[in-house]
């Protein structure tokens, strides 16, 4: 199979999707109006609520949204073979994750820039808004530990990537200061410079790999254990425009330009496929993903597809900087689309590997070893990176090895092996820590909500001692988890979670457009809601009764189950909504009418 079929197939699906399913969703299922006033501009405060340029939003939302998950998990579901993760990164995202991404972002904007819960809460009930809080505050800790982990086991003892990773963070800075300070509204400029700084730091992790300075940087797992919590807290904390809106936005460039170049080297390179349509694997027994390939498929690849976590930043930081309903389209709709492609480039750059040599790297040593499997190209693209890459799961690495590999087959490039490696980690992890400081605030957003409950002033996302207990409280939350954890606990907890809370937002959806009076378009969301949500709670059992209890991990089960309860609750209550809504013909009193 030639990875360029795979490249021009993806595209034009993607592109038609667009085009015409986005167009029928703008126009006809929620028929967005350009003239109704935002969020952002009603409530601009200049730390939650800014009024932001259409690209500058879109480029924070797709870096928010496009973690670890699109890089990271298409390479895993890669043991089932290039088949399964192909289909369901298409039909997933084009049938499910945009309608997803562009309805809940649209019913954000609707109720002022609320998170989930308390759209949940108006819309439903307050029973089912404090089982929505309660189970997205679950799944955000255990998303972030899951981002975390990945991020983790691809910069620890790498003083080249530590070193390129933390140098985004003062960039991001100089570059949230220019842009509303120094020179306002020139973000042509602002873009420039960031751009170039991040490239200086890819080479300037090159010198220190060789100077005096690798030991400061070479960082072991429990010192980045601790400093992504503490990055994560301080991204909550700080205003929106200063570190969180400038590092996705130059983010965003890092990743479509990385993508763009990926995809060209591999229109000109033509990659072979080696990983089969169809492994042994599907039926289960993988060393990478430990069930079948449904419904683990789905819940592996999970971002790239139909992803719960974007509803955290759609009903979070991105309705409260869009300046114009017309922005949702390419803002919601558009940017799930680009991640499932970055999730095809992803699955084509892992495939392309030997897959004794993608096993040997996303194995644990002593599991690859009773795989019976012989290693061919490994040891000599180790050489080729400067670092030994075998025994490094979690997909980020693999990548990193595929990306490169292509990248040096170009004419003139076959020298630059090492460095082409380094930035395919620079590039992954920005994609990952952009999740993270985007996920935390809304964490922190969360907290805030529910802790107001119980404590007036907690409430108010203005008072500083509350933005600083609940970012340093989520922080510490998700931090916990990491210690100690791996990818082959934390992320199938993970995919069960974000496929949960998608099961969820799909189900609030679906009873927004019933309250416009659109039954006739919930098709759009029901269909993609039936089929989740019988798969997330298949991978749930399977989970807890074969991969958790049997090994005494009470903790992972215990999550499983609760959150398992609360969206099959959550669910339950909506349909009892729904047959009332129908049967007596109007707003249910109850659940609040909330003027959309």
């Amino acid at each position: 199979m030639n990875g360029l079929y795979l490249v021009i197939i993806s595209a034009l699906v993607l592109m038609i999707c667009y085009r015409y399913y986005g167009a029928f969703m703008k126009a006809k299922v929620l028929a967005l109006d350009s003239s109704r006033p935002t969020p952002a501009v009603v409530h601009e405060d200049g730390h939650d609520y800014v009024p932001t340029n259409k690209w500058v939003t879109f480029g924070h939302h797709f870096a928010a949204i496009a973690g670890a998950g699109p890089l990271v998990g298409p390479v895993l579901a890669a043991q089932f073979g290039y088949l399964p993760g192909t289909i369901w990164l298409l039909v997933g995202a084009c049938l499910a994750g945009a309608v997803h991404d562009m309805v809940i972002l649209f019913a954000s904007i609707r109720h002022d820039g609320l998170s989930i819960a308390e759209i949940a809460k108006a819309e439903i009930g307050k029973s089912a808004g404090l089982a929505a809080a309660i189970a997205v505050i679950f799944i955000l800790i255990i998303t972030m530990a899951g981002m975390a982990i990945a991020v983790a086991n691809a910069l620890f003892n790498s003083p080249w990537g530590a070193f390129t990773v933390g140098a985004t963070i003062p960039i991001a800075l100089l570059v949230g200061v220019y842009m509303r300070y120094l020179r306002p509204g020139r973000i042509g400029e602002a873009s420039f410079i960031g751009v170039v700084l991040v490239i200086a730091a890819v080479f300037g992790g090159a010198w220190v790999q060789h100077s005096s300075w690798a030991p400061f940087f070479t960082l072991s797992r429990t010192q980045l254990d601790i400093l992504l919590p503490l990055y994560g807290f301080i991204a909550a904390a700080l205003p929106v425009w200063l570190l969180l809106a400038p590092r996705d936005y130059l983010s965003t460039y890092m990743k479509i330009g990385t993508i763009g170049a990926l995809a060209l080297g591999i229109v000109i390179v033509q990659p072979q496929i080696h990983m089969p349509a169809i492994t042994q694997f599907v039926s289960g027994g993988g060393p990478v993903v430990p069930g079948p390939v449904w419904p683990f498929v789905c819940i592996t690849v999970a971002c790239g597809a139909i992803s719960g976590f974007h509803t955290i930043i759609a009903t979070g930081t991105t309705p409260k900087m869009v300046t114009n309903e017309n922005e949702i389209l390419p803002i919601g709709f558009g940017a799930m689309l680009a991640e499932s492609f970055v999730g095809i480039m992803a699955l084509i750059a892992a495939t392309s590997l030997i897959p004794a040599d993608y096993f040997a790297i996303n194995s644990a040593p002593e599991v690859f070893a009773k795989l019976g499997l012989k290693i061919e190209e490994l040891p000599v693209l180790s050489q080729m990176v400067g670092e030994n890459v075998a025994g490094r799961p979690g997909g980020a690495v693999s990548l990193a090895v595929g990306m490169a590999h292509i990248f040096a087959k170009i004419p003139g490039l076959e020298n630059f092996m090492s460095f082409l490696y380094h930035f395919a980690i620079m590039f992954e992890a920005l994609f990952i820590l952009t999740i993270i400081d985007a996920g935390t605030r809304v964490g922190r957003y969360l907290l805030q909500e529910v802790g107001g409950m119980l404590y007036k002033p907690l409430g108010d996302v203005h008072w500083t001692p509350g933005i600083i207990f609940t970012s340093a409280l989520i922080s510490l939350a998700w931090g916990y988890l990491v210690f100690g954890g791996s990818i082959a606990s934390i992320w199938p907890l993970f995919g069960l979670s974000n496929q949960l809370l998608a099961s969820l937002t799909l189900t609030v959806g679906t009873t927004v457009l019933l309250r416009m009076g659109k039954a006739k378009y919930t098709w759009t969301t029901l269909a993609p809601l039936c089929f989740m949500i019988v798969t997330a709670l298949t991978a749930g059992f399977y989970n807890i009764f074969q991969f958790y209890l049997p090994k005494g991990q009470w903790l992972l089960a215990g999550a499983s189950g609760v959150m398992m309860v609360l969206i099959v609750f959550i669910i339950t209550d909506s349909v009892k909504v729904w047959l009332k809504m129908m049967k007596t013909g109007q707003v249910v009193k109850e659940a609040g009418n909330t003027g959309i």
